[in-house]
């Protein structure tokens, strides 16, 4: 199996030595670099020729005032998979980096077992959800309303959720492809109201802004999904 490659973003010199002591001992990750700033990772990257890591764990909070949106951009756009990593004493932030399409949301004051966790779902690539994240989103008030109608919710909390389009057709009785039409019009809502969900793990992070599915771990907010109509 080849090697999970990780990057810490993080300007508390603390912080990053206890992440490299976490991650030393686990089996198929390696930390690659610890950087203050995005501008120093990708500095590093450069003058050693080293590819982009698979996932960078970013700080939303850095001293040189750069913003998560940005940072999550840059990240994205050389290649990494982003993991939030926050104090949580700002829901703005992590709305910010929600929106910047990172992986999920984790918060510092969490046992290490939620970070190793979280790491590991992301080598599979997927969503990490978590309470942190919902909360934020759900008090958000730029999260647009895409219209989904019962029957809609209810194929999406199946195929978001897990479930192949056959299995999706056969619970909610329906033809396997009227399920793909109702993904191609959920998806097509989602797109009109600025929240893209081009991919299963987009689809999976909308229905769990939407309380359309609960947050493992968390309380359920999730919405009745019994179709009552088109």
């Amino acid at each position: 199996m080849s090697t999970f490659r990780v990057a810490l973003v993080d300007d508390h010199e603390i912080v990053a030595r206890g992440f490299a002591d976490l991650f030393a001992s686990t089996p198929g990750i390696s930390v690659i670099a610890l950087a203050r700033t995005v501008d120093e990772l990708l500095e590093l990257l450069q003058r050693t020729a080293q590819p982009a890591p698979d996932l960078v764990i970013l700080d939303l909070r850095l001293a040189d005032g750069s913003t998560p949106a940005l940072n999550v951009r840059r990240l994205r756009e050389a290649g990494s998979a982003v993991l939030a990593f926050t104090g949580g004493d700002d829901a703005s932030l992590v709305r910010s980096a929600a929106h910047s399409g990172v992986l999920g949301v984790i918060r510092k004051s969490e046992p290490t077992t939620v970070l190793l966790d979280a790491v590991r779902q992301a080598t599979v690539g997927e969503p990490v959800a978590s309470t942190e994240w919902a909360a934020a989103l759900d008090g958000d008030p730029e999260l647009s309303d895409a219209g989904l109608s019962a029957r809609e919710r209810q194929v999406l909390s199946l195929y978001a959720a897990g479930a192949k389009a056959p299995l999706v057709a056969a619970t909610a009785g329906v033809t396997e492809s009227t399920v793909i039409d109702y993904i191609r019009r959920i998806r097509s809502k989602y797109e009109r109201v600025g929240r893209p969900a081009s991919t299963k793990v987009d689809l999976y992070k909308r229905a769990l802004e939407d309380g359309i599915l609960p947050v493992p771990g968390g309380r359920s907010t999730l919405r009745p999904a019994v179709a009552d109509g088109d």
